[in-house]
């Protein structure tokens, strides 16, 4: 793995390490991310059945899709970051990511349930692939007898994301629309509440 400037690497036999604290950093900001997106299903669905009329088990689908990456990208994830090394892995796990949100646009201008679908995975495997990278790299930046500290305090910010991406998506993400039901519209209004 190569070194970032600013970074210090011990080689003794006992522990060796990268000591590289605003890496660490980073990598936390990484635990956030995927765990915050990792929740937002949870935000989506209700507004995906109602706008495209799903039952219940067309709007499982979002979970399904979305959890799906986690078994067809988990391997070749791991064996793509293990061919390129972590930052590249985290930078092609981000950018995947990146890729997956920028699908909902066309996503949400055809009102194609399809492409939100293929859009979630997509934005799935960015996170599959961002996890793949920031466990093993957290125990690495620093000393291994602390690893496991690092790796718990790294899952903090994971619940962290997790608490703050439904209420701060909901707005992002609905607007307006997160306190308007399709009961409460007719004709034009619902029309356009469906675009």
């Amino acid at each position: 793995m190569a070194v970032q400037s600013g970074a210090n690497v011990s080689t003794g036999t006992d522990d060796a390490h990268i000591d590289a604290p605003q890496l660490q950093l980073f990598v936390m900001g990484l635990f956030f991310i995927f765990g915050g997106i990792t929740s937002l299903n949870d935000v989506i669905i209700p507004k995906l059945k109602e706008l495209f009329t799903l039952n219940y088990t067309q709007a499982m689908l979002v979970q399904f899709c979305f959890f799906t990456a986690y078994a067809v990208i988990g391997i070749p994830g791991a064996r793509l970051v293990k061919r390129i090394g972590y930052m590249r892995g985290a930078v092609a796990g981000l950018a995947t990511m990146m890729i997956g949100c920028l699908l909902f646009i066309p996503a949400s201008q055809t009102a194609t349930y399809g492409l939100f679908l293929f859009a979630l995975f997509v934005l799935a495997s960015g996170v599959v692939i961002v996890q793949v990278v920031s466990n093993p790299l957290i125990s690495l930046l620093g000393k291994p007898d602390t690893a496991h500290s690092r790796l718990t305090f790294a899952q903090a910010f994971n619940s962290l994301g997790t608490t703050v991406f439904p209420f701060v998506g909901s707005i992002l993400i609905l607007g307006g629309l997160a306190t308007v039901t399709a009961d409460q519209l007719s004709g034009v209004e619902l029309d356009a509440y469906r675009t």
